[in-house]
C-alpha cells in the first residue's frame, strides 16, 4: 500500500472508531493481529463481541469499499476472530463480524481525507 493509502486507511479506521464510539459500541481492541489475519476493531456492542473491518475510499474505481470484503477475507477474518476467542477463551461468546463502510468524496493532495464522509456501518455483514 502506497503511503497516501496507508494515510486514508488510518484515517478511516479512526473515523470508523469514532463512529463505533458514537453508536455505543466499546472498543475493545483496535489493529488485533493474529497468525491469519489482523483485524481492524475488536468491540462490544451490548452483548455482542463485534470483530469489524474497515474500509475505506476515495474513489469507486475499485468498486464500494465493503465490496472487498469478499470470501476469501472473510475467511482469514473468522480465522482470525477464532484465534481470539481461543486466546481470550470467550468459549460461549456470542460473536458478530460488522463492516464499516467508509467514502471519502474528497481527498487533499497530501492524501489525508477531508470530512466529506460517508459512512456505512453493516452489522452482521457475513457469518460462519
Amino acid at each position: 500500500m502506497t503511503s497516501r493509502g496507508q494515510k486514508i486507511g488510518q484515517s478511516g479506521e479512526k473515523t470508523a472508531a469514532d463512529f463505533l464510539s458514537r453508536q455505543g459500541y466499546t472498543l475493545l481492541e483496535k489493529n488485533y493481529k493474529s497468525p491469519t489475519a489482523e483485524i481492524d476493531i475488536i468491540a462490544k456492542d451490548e452483548d455482542c463481541l463485534c470483530f469489524v473491518e474497515v474500509k475505506t475510499r476515495t474513489s469507486l474505481k475499485k468498486g464500494l469499499p465493503k465490496e472487498s470484503v469478499n470470501h476469501n477475507k472473510q475467511r482469514k477474518l473468522i480465522s482470525g476472530a477464532s484465534f481470539y476467542l481461543k486466546k481470550k477463551r470467550l468459549y460461549n461468546q456470542r460473536v458478530r463480524f460488522d463492516v464499516v463502510e467508509i467514502f471519502f468524496t474528497s481527498a487533499n493532495p497530501e492524501g489525508t481525507p477531508d470530512k466529506n464522509l460517508k459512512i456505512t456501518l453493516i452489522k452482521n455483514a457475513f457469518g460462519t
